[in-house]
């Protein structure tokens, strides 16, 4: 819902406007279909390389103005963007009439309004959402309240609305509708794909492009036309979005807009009066019925449609509602008068970003705030990082990452890894073939509809998502380094501010980079060296038996019960020191064991034919003079199929 004129929409406006919106939703009844219900998990990710050694990382808040989350302000041409609450987009209104402005031509376009805008945003360090409309009441200020392009003039028949005192064309007139799809056509092959650009409303239908035009709608029974155009059209211009923009994130209104055209389609959808309560007694307009919302919700109308798991795929909009914005939090996790259960509403809707202009008189250090922003969208944390301590030539490094927001990051932007020296400097950087896309939110908030549980229940549904990927170390010095990794905003490609996508660590930097752990490479260290277990010395008891998953096929053990050991001799230290040495084992119960003097605890693995690894520092000769044993006097010790030292 517009929230601006002549820079901020007056209350007395607002009261007006919020009041027409509810009667015009309300008229609406969305199609008689189920829930679609829990959304099947995705499948589980790869598991980490035992050959690598685990680097655990520290957890720590997410930043608030990552891309492409959080909060939005309105566009003000010249003013300063990062004002206010920390947030990394910015929104704004462009009439149709302004881009479309040859009166003799609708197939010639002046784009210069959107690109001054995109410029702008952009040189801030920030990227933009929008939405084009035909018709605005009282206009906005700085665009028009009637923004239906003059070359409509004679081809398109005008109808009065005396309620809102504007003019709306036929919108089922085929001049229109043609003009519609070509102008879209336009719009992507322009700007589809452009970094500047984060999400795009669908728009151009109804009072100001929201898809409604209260009381001139399909409720003729009030004595009002219908303005709407039929759901054939409208499909038509869902089909010409979906058609034009490939990977731009679409937004729509209602989910049941043009008969749900929109819900098999790549296009999410925006909840322009988000959480919050109206009427008597008060009811949710975002939140369920089956939770205290309205018949006509924004989450209803979800449920009713089967389409309230699209979020998996799509992004969730909106603004909001102008009235509670100043208020919204102040009862965080839950709401007080018309604001609704706003934890609810973000977990339930999975809410990526909402316009919200009063956030400008938010204090940074609120923590309910804080905890709503980070819990919009994509929260991700590195868990967990995979390499050798010492390594050469070829290796291999992994991470493990979780998602703790309540939505996926949409877009495929390039995950970059490299290693930093001393000074901090990045002196090599590789390109990875990870998705972010893929990393999905680790559990789920389950609908009351859905009867899998009381309120609230949740559900596991992503997982820690695991990558890896081979880097070659030949061009690079030996000494010791941090292995880092970025998120390379494309926005970065022209704009030197572009804000950077960072992770929950305590090891994020402004920079864009975050510290996996410390690594060093060539000769600096001893470089990794395996040793079968089957190789070694066995004695009282301890047997090499056959394991399919273990390295050379085989296994030692029947290891400790006070007589089984093993020692692996010739170990080389390479100059001495205290040297990492990691163990592969199978065991199907936990166990320890005796290694070189000290007490190491094995976790269970799946089965007595799974390997899995354990990392232990012993100190080592310098040289090849010396042996790493295995014993258990207590108990028995787990099956030993390798160690890695180096």
């Amino acid at each position: 819902m517009p929230l601006q004129i002549s820079g901020r929409r007056l209350l007395a406006a607002l009261t007006a406007v919020t009041a027409a919106l509810s009667l015009s939703v309300a008229a609406v009844t969305p199609a008689d279909a189920a829930p679609a219900g829990p959304p099947a998990r995705p499948a589980p990710p790869a598991t980490p390389d035992p050959a690598l050694q685990s680097h655990t990382l520290q957890a720590a808040d997410g930043p608030l103005d990552n891309p492409l989350k959080g909060f939005a302000r309105f566009y003000s041409p010249g003013a300063n963007q990062n004002t206010g609450y920390p947030h990394s987009l910015t929104w704004g209104y462009f009439g149709l009439s302004e881009v479309m402005t040859n009166a003799a031509s609708c197939g010639s376009y002046n784009w210069s309004i959107l690109d001054n805008m995109l410029a702008e945003t952009a040189a801030q360090g920030n990227q933009a959402a929008i939405r084009f409309y035909m018709v605005y009441p009282g206009g906005t200020g700085s665009h028009p309240a009637n923004a239906i392009p003059s070359c409509f003039n004679g081809h398109v028949n005008y109808r009065s609305d005396t309620y809102w005192n504007v003019t709306e064309p036929d919108y089922d007139s085929p001049y229109l509708v043609d003009a519609l799809k070509n102008f879209i056509a336009a719009f992507g092959a322009r700007y589809d794909g452009d970094p500047r650009l984060g999400f795009v409303h669908l728009g151009l239908i109804g009072l100001w492009g929201e898809w409604h035009t209260w009381p001139y709608d399909t409720d003729t029974a009030d004595g009002f036309p219908n303005y709407m155009p039929t759901d054939a059209n409208a499909a038509q211009i869902l089909n010409a979005y979906d058609s034009a923009f490939g990977t731009t994130k679409l937004e729509l209104r209602y989910p049941d807009a043009a008969g749900g055209a929109a819900n098999g389609r790549d296009i999410g959808y925006h909840d322009d009066s988000f959480c919050y309560r109206e009427g008597s007694p008060l009811a949710g307009v975002t939140l369920p019925q089956s939770l205290g919302g309205a018949s006509y919700s924004q989450l209803q109308r979800n449920l009713a449609t089967g389409t309230e798991n699209k979020w998996i795929n799509d992004s969730m909009g909106g603004e909001v509602r102008p009235e509670i914005q100043s208020t919204a939090f102040d009862n965080w996790p839950g709401g007080s008068g018309a604001v609704d259960n706003m934890k609810a509403c973000l977990e339930l809707e999975h809410t990526t970003w909402k316009i919200n202009e009063q956030s400008v008189n938010y204090s940074a250090g609120n923590a309910n705030v804080g905890a709503a922003v980070r819990l919009m969208g994509y929260n991700l944390t590195v868990n967990k990082a995979y390499f050798q301590n010492t390594a050469s030539g070829t290796t291999n490094l992994g991470v493990q990452i979780s998602n703790t927001g309540v939505a996926p990051f949409y877009y495929p932007w390039k995950v970059t890894v490299g290693l930093k020296n001393s000074a901090g400097t990045v002196v090599q950087s590789w390109d990875t073939a990870w998705d972010l896309r893929t990393i999905q939110p680790l559990k789920i908030r389950t609908f009351p509809d859905w009867n899998v549980g009381a309120d609230p229940t949740y559900r596991d549904f992503g997982y820690p998502q695991y990558f890896q990927t081979p880097v070659n170390l030949a061009n690079v010095a030996q000494g010791n380094y941090q292995w880092v990794l970025r998120v390379k905003n494309p926005l970065e490609a022209t704009s030197a501010n572009a804000k950077k996508l960072r992770f929950a660590n305590a090891t994020q930097n402004a920079d864009g980079w975050v510290g996996l752990g410390a690594v060093t490479v060539g000769t600096g260290g001893s470089v990794p060296v395996s040793y079968e277990a089957e190789a070694g010395n066995l004695a009282g008891g301890a047997v090499v038996s056959s394991c399919s998953a273990c390295s050379g096929g085989s296994k030692v053990g029947y290891i400790g019960n006070n007589l089984g050991t093993l020692s692996i001799p010739n170990v080389n230290g390479g100059s001495g020191g205290a040297k990492a040495i990691t163990i592969y084992y199978a065991s199907a119960v936990a166990r320890t064991a005796t290694v070189n003097g000290q007490s190491v605890t094995f976790p269970a693995t799946a089965d007595w034919n799974t390997v899995g690894s354990v990392t232990v520092t012993r100190t080592l000769l310098a040289g090849t003079a010396n042996s790493i044993s295995f014993s258990n006097s207590t108990g028995w010790a787990p099956d030993i199929d390798r160690v890695v030292v180096g």
